[in-house]
């Protein structure tokens, strides 16, 4: 019985979504703007977490998760975005950001349907951040956000002709793009807390390399690196590519490449024997991937230092 009662409740439709929120049903069944100016949502009506059928995209005026480095904050107090996609679990957890919404935007996957957005969308490595990870916005970017939500908010209230869906797609791609550019824009202002966040990254991986039982369980993952931070994936790959120029998975392969290097120019190991003490199921792979990183294989590769 208790693991039904908790359970996440499946929140399928834009209707469901506006039941629970206490709201009349949506103007349009597919895409819905809640403009929480004239309807105040308060999402802690919601207890319990669910899983969304919908891509949703909040404005809160009110955040907490600030980047704090030394004496000074690295985000905005003006408030910020937060992105979820179909199958995220979202629940209480999301409260701590803040219980209202200012404006809340719903899509269903089958409004894009028929769009390059439809398969674009997938790209917007933001839909899987954790509320931790919330855009937060100067007050020139909230003017900017804001228009494009009331030109949505305008348009779903105007009568529906056959370019009405264009517009409102076109403006949430717009908005799209730009929260790809103001997230650039934040993970340049939290650069030194992110270069500490580089070293810890180092210190996590050494120390994976170096201890026999991470080894045995193979080859660290995105996941595993993420969680060790405190960060989710997605971020994860999205801060190194904008710091390093690199995303999460061939950061793990340089700093495995550098181990790899060390083990053949300092011990005598065998190839395949440096392939297990890194976490390799197959010297094969190991080898292969060296190849590709190097130009060299790995007995080439140790010659240079016989």
């Amino acid at each position: 019985m208790n693991k039904v009662e908790n359970s996440p409740k499946k929140m399928v439709s834009l209707a469901d979504a506006h039941r629970a929120f206490g709201l009349l049903k949506p103007q349009h069944p597919l895409v819905s703007l809640i403009n929480g100016t004239y309807t105040q949502v308060d999402e802690t009506r919601i207890a319990h977490h669910h899983v969304l059928g919908f891509y949703k995209i909040s404005y809160k005026p009110k955040l907490n998760g600030k980047i704090k480095y030394g004496q000074s904050y690295y985000d905005f107090d003006e408030g910020g975005l937060l992105f979820a996609s179909p199958g995220q679990v979202v629940g209480s957890h999301d409260n701590e950001v803040g219980a209202f919404s200012e404006y809340t935007l719903l899509i269903h996957p089958d409004f894009l349907l028929g769009y390059p957005l439809a398969r674009n969308i997938k790209q917007y490595g933001f839909f899987s951040y954790s509320t931790r990870e919330t855009l937060h916005l100067s007050e020139e970017e909230k003017a900017t956000i804001f228009d494009i939500f009331k030109m949505i908010e305008k348009e779903l209230a105007s009568r529906i002709d056959d370019f009405s869906q264009d517009v409102v797609i076109s403006q949430i791609e717009l908005m799209l793009n730009y929260a790809n550019r103001f997230y650039k824009r934040q993970f340049i202002t939290r650069k030194a807390v992110n270069h500490d966040l580089l070293q810890k990254l180092e210190e996590v991986l050494e120390h994976y390399f170096n201890d026999e039982p991470s080894v045995l369980q193979g080859l660290p993952s995105v996941g595993y690196l993420a969680e060790q931070v405190n960060l989710t994936p997605s971020y994860l790959s999205d801060m190194l590519r904008s710091l390093i120029g690199q995303n999460a998975q061939h950061y793990i392969h340089e700093k495995l490449i550098e181990k790899a290097k060390e083990k053949l120019s300092t011990t005598q190991l065998t190839v395949s024997e440096v392939a297990y003490a890194l976490g390799f199921e197959h010297s094969q792979s190991f080898s292969k991937l060296f190849k590709s990183k190097t130009n060299l294989s790995p007995l080439a590769f140790r010659r240079l230092f016989n």
